[in-house]
């Protein structure tokens, strides 16, 4: 991998981290923060994209770049655990696991959606 995929990645990294920090907050703006609703939509969105990706047959360094550093900076498995602990300790353990649950279900179904689009593109 060249010095210039490598700088790439990074600068799509942060502009992927940028537009989930966005997209996050814009979410959580409209629908409040008592359920993380803006990582589900950001895990779930960013799911679905990866899935397209996968399902063009992206590969080589475009899928380094687009998967690797603006998807794997956009998802966020951190913080998605993260909010569900922080439920269970505010004591609303069953809207963790309701976190849990719906970003796994959401995200495979996305995914699989998206790699559906992706292959009949």
């Amino acid at each position: 991998m060249s010095a210039a995929v490598v700088i790439a990645v990074g600068l799509l990294g942060g502009a992927g981290a940028a537009a989930r920090f966005l997209l996050d907050g814009a979410v959580s703006r409209k629908l409040g923060r008592r359920f993380p609703f803006g990582i589900l939509v950001v895990n779930v969105s960013g799911a679905f994209l990866l899935g397209l990706v996968v399902g063009i047959a992206l590969d080589g360094d475009a899928y380094r770049l687009v998967g690797t550093g603006l998807l794997g900076a956009y998802t966020t498995f951190s913080t998605w655990v993260f909010d569900s602990h922080r439920l269970g300790e505010e004591g609303r353990p069953r809207l963790g696991l309701v976190n849990l649950v719906a970003s796994l279900v959401l995200g495979l179904a996305a995914v699989w959606l998206g790699r559906q689009a992706g292959m009949a593109w």
